[in-house]
């Protein structure tokens, strides 16, 4: 049997830096053993800038954004200033046998003096990472101890990727016979994902996943 070349990146933890307002790492991974998660985020502009920070589900399926409290929600950044968002558990319950993702959303706004007849377009810049809950039970797994056990396959004009962890698995690059296939790309835990292709996935080939 013939199968697609499948090369797969693990998303791991960098700089996102796309913004004035920088924050500490492109994911914030919650210890369910721990009360707290904190993420920093530093002000690389030259004036001060309004952080405001809040939860948004990953989708219909996801379970309700309120289970956290972001701690400040709103607060100042001097120029070259550094502070931290704290997400705090509410009480709700969560899955304790899979993890939960939300989106975590910064948004640096630019607090600018105002100067009288004088226009000025600000922008404002959110930056959206992922928040993941990793319950206490699953305290020591990690995706890179799932990622060979990935099941890799075809659907019609789909790559699918099987996921039977309870972990998210976050991919920062898929690619097919050596032609990456734009996108971000996640398989929730215990699903399976489809990625769409413009090619046919006739082609043969081996699979192999590696750390990105």
């Amino acid at each position: 049997m013939r199968y697609p070349f499948f090369a797969i990146g693990l998303l791991l933890s960098s700089s996102f830096a796309q913004a004035s307002v920088v924050v500490g790492g492109t994911r914030l991974v919650f210890d369910g053993t721990k009360n707290n998660a904190v993420i920093t985020v530093e002000n690389k502009d030259q004036n001060s800038n309004i952080v405001q920070s809040w939860l948004s589900v990953i989708d219909a399926a996801s379970p309700a954004k309120d289970a956290f409290i972001i701690t400040p929600p709103l607060f100042r950044l001097k120029a070259g200033e550094k502070g931290f968002v704290r997400v705090v558990r509410s009480g709700k319950k969560l899955p304790d046998d899979r993890e939960s993702m939300f989106w975590l959303n910064i948004k640096g706004i630019p607090a600018t003096e105002y100067v009288p007849d004088k226009n000025v377009v600000q922008f404002a810049i959110n930056s959206k990472i992922k928040l993941i809950y990793r319950p206490a039970a699953l305290k020591g797994n990690t995706p890179e101890s799932y990622a060979e056990k990935l099941q890799w396959g075809k659907e019609g004009t789909s790559v699918t990727v099987k996921n039977n962890s309870p972990l998210y698995m976050n991919f920062s690059q898929v690619s097919l016979n050596g032609k990456n296939i734009s996108g971000a790309w996640f398989a929730a835990p215990f699903s399976t994902l489809k990625i769409p292709v413009q090619s046919s996935l006739s082609a043969t080939g081996k699979k192999r996943s590696h750390g990105a």
